[in-house]
């Protein structure tokens, strides 16, 4: 890859573009924790599981290489650094990063990875150390939205191309990264609001068990969720929220505290399914039965379903972890000259009482 010392400053962006049909995407569902991690988590998607893409809207914005200021190279020949945020203890983390490595293998391309551990100072020097290490192009699952200047800054200098996955970085697209490929989160959260009004008849008091702070999942299924609440139940009121970190043990811990101070919740909204059902094993520890606090979570993990299944949970929007495909697919065009999206987003199912017994060997 032919590198030069000074970026040029970003081209013209594209105007109205007639972008192509989305292309469908072999990927893998969102997370499990570290004694789940199992070889079905490692396996290939079973059909219908893999990842696919909302169709762009005619007139969404696109980045072309040119305009970027990289250069065109042939992916096979390319090395790819991958930096994943977080402890992969998580079932949406271990999915990912083997969705990624996997597709690496597919291709026959060189893959260098490095695990965060959920330190944001560490991943800004994991991604430093890829570059040193030769990386052409980055993939990176940010554990933060902001304070990615020092990375942004090193692989501009550098030329190098970026793709974010999953939560996105606060920098302009097309100038800092390529593109940013995940579900449309607010969405999410409406869904989940659907589901929750569904199981609670749209009255009565939920709590929120709140993502990590700091990253626009959060903030945007928290959005989603209260918009619609208001929009369709305003007799559901949220009286509880509290972060549960995206983890089993802190979801547990905070659902501990809140059956407490709030005897009568009557239904749980977990941002991921390890905080639901960390949610779960509270209300078992508490003495509760099957149903008697709804719980809707987003993921799509197995062992949420299998909840499904077994009447602890009411419902789960996916969330697809399986970015390989989709992320080489996208690399593989943008250095060969090609347009590609800025924003590609993933379109999620969801799992019910009604699908969750046929549906849960899509889950991860």
């Amino acid at each position: 890859m032919q590198r030069t010392t000074d970026r040029p400053r970003l081209l013209a962006r594209p105007g109205v573009v007639a972008l192509a049909a989305a292309v469908a995407l072999t990927a893998t569902a969102c997370a499990k924790s570290e004694d789940d991690a199992s070889k079905d988590t490692q396996s290939p998607a079973a059909a219908g599981a893999e990842q696919k893409v909302v169709t762009p809207k005619p007139g969404s914005k696109t980045c072309a290489i040119d305009a970027y200021g990289a250069q065109k190279l042939d992916l096979k020949n390319a090395t790819v650094g991958f930096s994943q945020s977080e402890k992969e203890a998580n079932p949406f983390r271990i999915a990912e990063t083997q969705s990624i490595k996997d597709e690496a293998e597919k291709r026959g391309v060189k893959l260098l990875t490095a695990n965060a551990q959920s330190q944001f100072s560490k991943q800004i020097s994991d991604v430093q150390d890829l570059l040193a290490k030769g990386a052409d192009l980055l993939v990176i699952a940010p554990l933060n939205s902001d304070g990615w200047d020092p990375v942004l800054q090193a692989a501009a200098a550098k030329k190098v191309p970026i793709v974010t996955i999953d939560r996105k970085i606060n920098a302009t697209a097309c100038k800092d990264y390529v593109s940013f490929i995940a579900s449309d989160f607010v969405e999410q959260g409406r869904r989940a609001a659907d589901q929750m009004i569904e199981a609670t008849g749209g009255k009565g008091e939920v709590a929120i068990l709140l993502g990590s702070a700091g990253n626009n999942v959060t903030t945007e299924r928290t959005q989603g969720f209260k918009e619609r609440i208001a929009e369709k139940a305003p007799e559901l009121k949220v009286l509880f929220e509290q972060t549960g970190e995206f983890a089993r043990e802190k979801g547990q811990q905070v659902t501990e505290q809140l059956i407490q101070s709030k005897p009568g919740i009557k239904g749980i909204y977990a941002e991921n399914d390890e905080m639901g059902l960390g949610a779960v094993a509270a209300l078992k520890g508490a003495g509760k039965k099957a149903g008697d606090v709804k719980i809707v979570t987003v993921d799509g993990t197995r062992n949420a379903v299998q909840g499904i299944v077994d009447g602890w949970i009411s419902g789960v929007i996916e969330s697809n972890p399986r970015f390989g495909p989709l992320a080489f697919q996208t690399l593989d065009t943008f250095t060969k000259g090609e347009k590609v999206p800025q924003d590609i987003i993933i379109q999620d199912s969801a799992y019910t009482a009604g699908n969750a017994k046929t549906d849960i060997t899509k889950a991860y």
